[in-house]
């Protein structure tokens, strides 16, 4: 199985996931921090945007360097591996520890006081993150939020149909708010390790105080938030100055639906782009010198 076809697996068996996910008990408390890098910092944020910002996330690298939050925090540390060597530095350092991870028998398993299992089923091949990401989001916001998911089939494939309505041209800017901007940030990582593009993310007041300035005519800007008068507004504006401007969004008030149809969101896009293009291997797995440099600075 190529890549982008373990990709695309890997996300069809998120219903299956969804099906069976049993959320943590909700434990939100003084000094929680979550630390990860990569699709699991962006679980940390959404974990830390969930709490209304009562708890933080955190880089781990951040935290080896700030000796306050190591004495004073109870740290989740997160990572599908549990080999990543920042959070394994994090870890002995933190005075209370808990890894959230596939791995329980990892380094980092074995250095946290505590762990958190992640039970899914995947492809079983290296491929860009979509189940372990929601699998990770969803158990990080467990345990700050109290919720419930109801007919995520509906969520996946409204997400899909969106999709499809959304063409990427020349330079490409993701905003999001406090419940999608972790989302921005995750879909600009696929649109990296999927097809090699270049993107920005940003929150959607920031942008029109900074990224808006490098912006030119035919560059794709994607909104994700759903549809109010602040974001009208806003597309009327940008698209006065020659942007594609897309704002898929969902009819629910419910913010877990609202996350789960972006995440998917993010993932459709970037597969409907790599099948376009005919890509059949991720960037990340074709460019073996940049996954190296990469590996050794992760592992």
């Amino acid at each position: 199985m190529n890549t982008i076809d373990a990709f695309t697996h890997d996300m069809y068996l998120q219903l299956d996931y969804l099906a069976k996910f049993v959320s943590q008990k909700s434990k939100l408390g003084k000094n929680m921090i979550f630390c990860g890098s990569g699709d699991s910092l962006c679980a940390g944020m959404l974990a830390e945007a969930f709490s209304d910002y009562a708890v933080r996330a955190c880089d781990p690298l951040e935290f080896t360097q700030n000796k306050t939050l190591a004495r004073t925090s109870r740290a989740y540390f997160v990572s599908i591996s549990g080999n990543t060597i920042s959070n394994i530095h994090a870890a002995k350092l933190a005075k209370h520890s808990i890894a959230i991870t596939r791995n329980p028998t990892s380094k980092l398993g074995k250095t946290c006081d505590g762990i958190i299992p992640l039970d899914y089923t995947d492809s079983k091949v290296l491929t860009a993150g979509s189940i372990g990401f929601l699998a990770s989001a969803l158990t990080c916001i467990s345990l700050v939020y109290d919720f419930k998911i109801k007919n995520p089939k509906r969520i996946f494939n409204l997400a899909k149909a969106a999709s499809q309505k959304i063409t990427l041209s020349n330079q490409i800017y993701i905003l999001g708010n406090q419940h999608t901007y972790p989302i921005a940030m995750y879909m600009s990582a696929k649109l990296g390790e999927i097809l090699g593009m270049n993107s920005h993310y940003e929150k959607i007041e920031q942008f029109s105080h900074m990224g808006l300035f490098t912006a030119k005519s035919g560059d794709t800007i994607i909104t994700l938030e759903p549809k109010n008068t602040y974001i009208s507004h806003l597309s009327s504006n940008l698209k006065k100055l020659g942007l594609n401007v897309y704002n898929p969004s969902i009819q629910s008030k419910n913010k877990i639906d609202q996350v789960l149809f972006y995440i998917f969101v993010s993932q459709f896009v970037t597969l409907n782009m790599a099948r376009k293009k005919r890509i059949k291997e991720c960037y990340f797995i074709s460019q073996k010198n940049v996954r190296a440099a990469s590996s050794d600075m992760i592992y």
